[in-house]
């Protein structure tokens, strides 16, 4: 039987890779192209099927920030597609980048300067804002948009003898401290992107508690640092265009940098291929590029605890019970 795969913010970046080498690796499958911009998810479907001509490519329209958007893409699927085998939820922001420079100064001269590079721990701050349905928006667009979207697809997931899988877009940079049960959305905060990506994790491996009984299984991963409208929007081009002799250096100490979204979506494609379980639910999958440019696979075991993440996943879910009786009922 056919596969049905859906990416999320599919139309640039590492979304846009991941879908060139899924066709490259199973070009039987059906891709389903869901992105918050029409014209670009439709000239990414052209550029595909120009490239692989007997694809199976559509697209759907969803801006993740936006929960109307999410409920009305969740129908058209249901309207579509009677199961979904994979959901790579991959569509983000890191809204109004600020790089700390004292921060990235004092790193140089410490030993954690692999590790802080890798990640950029404590350099990065943003200016989060507030949507139109009062949340957070790195939080709704990285984390809460997906999880209302999965529920809403649970009817495709999991159906007949072989398992869904989700596979989020994690990152090195999500860190228990920048994470509060008690601000989840990190209202008060001033990483609003690494709070998101914790939250992913601790999502991940509360559905893997509570579905993969269903057929459901749930995996998060990390594209590494790649230069995309993400990267560029912390500094701009030609300093990346200045700062790569050091990054090709560093390569041959961390593996983090991928640098091309090709690379970047190295795991991505790696879970593709596994039998989901095979894989250990508190293990987030690292894409790694040598100094030689050798693209793998590496692991780390996350940084949280299984009753944090089903105490978080009980909020979304009441999150959601009072959205819906609020806001979304006119939907």
């Amino acid at each position: 039987m056919r596969k049905v795969v859906l990416v999320t913010g599919a139309s640039s970046g590492v979304g846009q890779a991941l879908c060139q080498r899924l066709l490259a690796e199973d070009a039987a499958l059906h891709l389903c192209l869901a992105c918050r911009n029409r014209g670009r998810a439709e000239a990414t479907r052209a550029a595909l099927l120009a490239a692989r001509p007997s694809a199976q490519v559509s697209t759907v329209q969803v801006d993740v920030s936006d929960l109307h958007s999410v409920l009305r893409a969740a129908r058209e699927l249901r309207r579509r597609f009677q199961r979904l085998d994979y959901v790579y939820l991959n569509a983000g922001i890191m809204p109004s980048p600020h790089l700390n420079l004292r921060a990235l100064l004092s790193s140089l001269f410490s030993r954690k300067v692999i590790q802080v590079f890798s990640t950029a721990e404590g350099l990065l701050t943003q200016d989060d804002r507030v949507t139109a349905h009062g949340l957070q928006e790195v939080f709704v667009t990285n984390v809460f948009g997906h999880f209302v979207l999965v529920r809403e697809l649970a009817p495709l997931l999991g159906r007949g003898d072989s398992p869904s899988r989700l596979i989020w877009t994690s990152s090195r940079s999500a860190r228990r401290a920048n994470f509060s049960l008690e601000d989840f959305q990190h209202s008060r905060g001033r990483e609003p992107y690494s709070s998101s990506k914790y939250a992913l994790d601790l999502l991940s491996v509360a559905l893997n508690r509570n579905f993969n009984q269903r057929g459901l299984f749930s995996s998060v991963a990390c594209p590494g640092t790649m230069l995309t409208n993400l990267t560029y929007g912390i500094l701009p081009r030609f300093v990346w265009t200045l700062l790569m002799p050091i990054i090709w250096l560093l390569r041959f100490f961390a593996n983090a940098f991928t640098l091309t979204p090709y690379n970047g979506a190295e795991a991505l494609v790696w879970l593709f291929h596994q039998k989901p379980e095979s894989l250990n639910p508190l293990t987030k999958y690292l894409s790694a590029t040598t100094g030689f440019g050798r693209n793998y696979v590496t692991t780390e075991k996350m940084d949280l605890d299984e009753d944090t993440a089903e105490k978080f996943y009980r909020r979304l879910v009441e999150l959601e019970r009072r959205l819906r009786a609020t806001l979304l009922s006119a939907d």
